[in-house]
C-alpha cells in the first residue's frame, strides 16, 4: 500500500510498503505543534490501529534543527479559565495516550532539539534514534513555569526513574545525545540526519517483518506495567501551575523574547 493519509502542510503522513511516516512540518517554528497537529497525530494512530496493512510507524521532524519543540506557545493565549488548563492537559494525555497505545511499533527519528511536548511524544515511542546533535529535555522551569501532564510525568519516571526525572526538570537542561543514550532517552545515536532517516527506515522494515501479534502483545504488556497518575490525582497540580502568575509571566516573556521573572505565585 502506498498512499498519503494526511497532508495538511503542518503535519504530513504517508504510507509506503506498510510503514507510516508522520512528519512535523513547521521548520519556521522549530516544528512546534498546534492543537490541530496533536489531533491529527491521534487520528493517524487510530487509523493505523484499524489498518492491518500498516506494520510500523516513523515520527520525525522537517529539517535538522528540531524534531519538535513542544506546543506552540501562542496556543496558550486563549487560556482564560481553570477549565482551559484542565482541557489542555486532558487533550495531551489523550493524544499521547493514543500514540503510546498504537498497536504498531513506533520509531522516533530525532534530529536537533526535542523539547517539551516534542520530548513527550518521543517518550511515547517504542524506539528513539538520535543524531550527534540531538538534545532532549523539558526546560519548562526556565521558560514557562507550567507543569507536565500527569501521564508525561508517569511515563518519564518509568523511562528514566524518579531521581533523573527530577534532575532533568529541576535543572531545565537539555540532555546531549551521549547522555541521552546512557539514560535510555535514546536507543541509538547515528552521525547525521541522512544516516538517521536511513536507520529509521531500516529499523521500521526490520520490526515490520516480525510477527505482529508478538509485537502488539509485548508492547501492550509493557504499557500496562507502568503506573499512570490519573487526571483526578493531578488536577490540583495542573491548576496550581496553569493558573499561576508565573505561568502568565513565562508565556509573556517567551512570546516577547525576554527572560522571565518568576515569583512563585
Amino acid at each position: 500500500m502506498n498512499a498519503p493519509i494526511e497532508a495538511t502542510g503542518d503535519l504530513l503522513c504517508s504510507i509506503e510498503d506498510g510503514i507510516a511516516r508522520i512528519t512535523f512540518n513547521r521548520p519556521q517554528a522549530r516544528n512546534a505543534l498546534t492543537f490541530a497537529m496533536y489531533e491529527q497525530m491521534a487520528a493517524i494512530c487510530e487509523a493505523a490501529n484499524a489498518d492491518r496493512s500498516i506494520k510500523a510507524m516513523i515520527l520525525t521532524g522537517t529539517g535538522d534543527k528540531a524534531f519538535a519543540s513542544g506546543t506552540d506557545i501562542s496556543q496558550f493565549r486563549a487560556f482564560k479559565s481553570a477549565q482551559d488548563a484542565l482541557d489542555y492537559e486532558a487533550r495531551i494525555d489523550r493524544v499521547l495516550g493514543a500514540l503510546e497505545a498504537c498497536r504498531v511499533p513506533t520509531i522516533a527519528a530525532i534530529a536537533g532539539a526535542c523539547t517539551g511536548g516534542g520530548a513527550g511524544i518521543a517518550a511515547c515511542c517504542d524506539i528513539r534514534i538520535g543524531t550527534a546533535t540531538t538534545r532532549i529535555g523539558f526546560p519548562i522551569a526556565r521558560t514557562l513555569g507550567n507543569c507536565l501532564s500527569m501521564s508525561n510525568i508517569s511515563r518519564l519516571v518509568s523511562l528514566i526513574g524518579p531521581a533523573r526525572t527530577k534532575d532533568l526538570i529541576f535543572k531545565a537542561r537539555l540532555v546531549e545525545a551521549p547522555e541521552a543514550l546512557a539514560l535510555g532517552l535514546l536507543n541509538e545515536v547515528v552521525p547525521d540526519v541522512a544516516t538517521l532517516q536511513q536507520r529509521a527506515d531500516e529499523t521500521a522494515k526490520l520490526v515490520a517483518s516480525h510477527a505482529p501479534i508478538t509485537l502488539e502483545t509485548t508492547k501492550e504488556a509493557v504499557r500496562r506495567i507502568r503506573t499512570t497518575l490519573s487526571r483526578d490525582e493531578g488536577e490540583d497540580l495542573i491548576l496550581r501551575a496553569y493558573m499561576s502568575e508565573d505561568f502568565r509571566e513565562g508565556m509573556d516573556a517567551f512570546l516577547n523574547k525576554r527572560p522571565p521573572v518568576f515569583k512563585g505565585k
